[in-house]
């Protein structure tokens, strides 16, 4: 799963959301969208704002319907422009609203020239029409959102607070929450391209959003022009979301030597050892004792700094290295009894929207089973084979308390389609490991090229990449030169 941490990040920087059902920025036109200024703040003069209205349930495509916001800036040279490249967000829980104000201006000049770029909210996300669950206070913690057990490996708790977020999404949710899903939200992609009147779209799928992506590439595989799919999820298509769950027990491996090589560098001022092989059993002799003994720490939530909460920390931190510090603190402070300020986050509006559309679109993807003795023995197979996860990755999500069954199958990614897919991958990854990118390589067969970077992190292209990396996308995008088989980017 794309970290909750950047979702997180991408939606606070936005101002002016308010959830419900949205009152809409603009109105779609025939043959066309009437762009608008932008709500929000520090955004690129240039980019505009519009919205598309699609069916809220595509069985019943003449039935009610919901808002999807798009934003756009437009190709930087109208004699070389292209088409339209689609910055398809990550989560389930981001949006890309911002992006062509961001991340798009990262691009290559020549491919900044070549296409509009495009972002968007996804169905359920503010300020497209937007769900929110209510969820009790203590149901917005990451180490909630994520099932970490308790201490001695049991997951009582996890099954009942699933239940509580389920029953909360069905009693608050609406008939919304029942028709967020991937397949859904590539159907939307779709209406968001015949509304911007391409015919074909080029995509830069990131993370979760290269599993929308896949989805795209499922229903629509002619529409589609260069595909760029970034920190790839492992398309599984029995346990959907459940695999992304279990990447977590790979991916902080992967992981887990760089930051010790790190925290062990003399000079460095976070330095927690002489040696990286030191690193380890001292993080996981910490985290036992604050399983034992939590300290209390006002303001955080929960209010105190336990086991898990320093296991999430640690899984925050590795999705960019810049993130090794923050880790590094915390173990020196609670080393010393001590805690830091507590961490601020988005409103709680925010979160609620994004835990309520990241369980809708998990729990309405794929079943999962409702066995408590599963994810007992899961957990206690995980914690012994995988002790930085501590069980985490095997556990059970609200799905297990789901009130509604999937709809239809879950994604399928298969090898027939155009070739034109560039996956760009980091080798050391902890929400993405290469382990399930390898996977979804396999799967695409010779509609992808893969690019495999020597680098640690999250988010390949052209943020913890390489410049080798950097370089064979910017060329694929702007020339649609792919190489002529998989590279090894050092």
């Amino acid at each position: 799963m794309k970290q909750m941490t950047k979702s997180l990040a991408l939606i606070a920087a936005a101002s002016g959301v308010v959830l419900g059902v949205l009152t809409p920025l603009s109105a779609s036109a025939a043959g066309g969208l009437r762009w608008t200024e932008c709500e929000g703040g520090g955004l690129d003069p240039r980019q505009r704002c519009a919205t598309v209205a699609v069916p809220m349930d595509y069985a019943d495509p003449d039935g009610p319907k919901i808002e999807i916001a798009v934003s756009r800036i437009p190709a930087e040279n109208p004699e070389a422009r292209r088409g339209a490249l689609l910055l398809v967000p990550g989560g389930p829980g981001g949006d890309s609203m911002n992006d062509p104000s961001g991340k798009g201006q990262k691009l290559p000049e020549k491919v900044r020239e070549a296409y509009d770029l495009i972002g968007f909210a996804p169905r359920g996300m503010a300020p497209s029409t937007a769900v929110d669950c209510g969820l009790e206070h203590r149901d917005l913690a990451r180490t909630t959102l994520l099932p970490w057990p308790a201490p001695d490996g049991s997951v009582e708790a996890n099954m009942a607070a699933g239940r509580r977020v389920a029953e909360a999404c069905a009693r608050n949710g609406g008939e919304l929450v029942r028709h967020i899903s991937t397949l859904n939200e590539a159907r939307d992609l779709d209406r968001v391209r015949t509304a911007l009147g391409e015919r074909k779209v080029s995509i830069w799928g990131v993370s979760y959003g290269t599993y929308v992506t896949d989805a795209y590439l499922q229903l629509f595989p002619r529409r589609t022009d260069r595909v760029v799919l970034d920190s790839n999820d492992n398309p599984d298509p029995v346990l959907g979301e459940r695999a992304w769950l279990a990447a977590f027990e790979r991916g902080a491996e992967d992981n887990f030597p760089e930051f010790a090589e790190w925290a062990s560098t003399p000079g460095n001022p976070d330095r927690l050892a002489d040696t990286a092989t030191e690193v380890r059993p001292l993080f996981l002799k910490l985290a036992a004792r604050l399983d034992r003994e939590p300290i209390p720490w006002p303001g955080a939530n929960p209010e105190e700094l336990n086991g898990n909460v320093l296991r999430q920390t640690m899984l925050d931190s590795f999705y960019d290295p810049d993130g090794y510090p923050a880790l590094a603190k915390l173990i020196l402070a609670a080393r010393k009894g001590t805690v830091p300020p507590a961490p601020t986050g988005p409103p709680e509006a925010v979160l609620q929207n994004v835990a309520a559309v990241g369980a809708a679109t998990i729990c309405n993807d794929v079943d999962w089973p409702d066995d408590q003795a599963l994810y007992r023995e899961g957990v206690a197979r995980s914690r012994a084979e995988f002790p930085l996860t501590g069980g985490m990755p095997r556990n059970a999500m609200p799905c297990t308390a789901w009130p509604w069954e999937p709809r239809e199958a879950p994604v399928h990614v298969g090898d027939r389609g155009p070739s034109n897919i560039l996956m760009v991958q980091n080798e050391r990854d902890v929400a993405t490991p290469l382990s399930g990118a390898l996977k979804l390589r396999e799967a695409l067969g010779r509609r992808a090229v893969m690019v495999t970077n020597d680098s640690t992190g999250h988010d390949a292209y052209l943020d913890n990449g390489t410049a080798c990396g950097d370089a064979t996308v910017s060329r694929f995008l702007a020339t649609g030169k792919r190489p002529a088989k998989d590279l090894y980017c050092r």
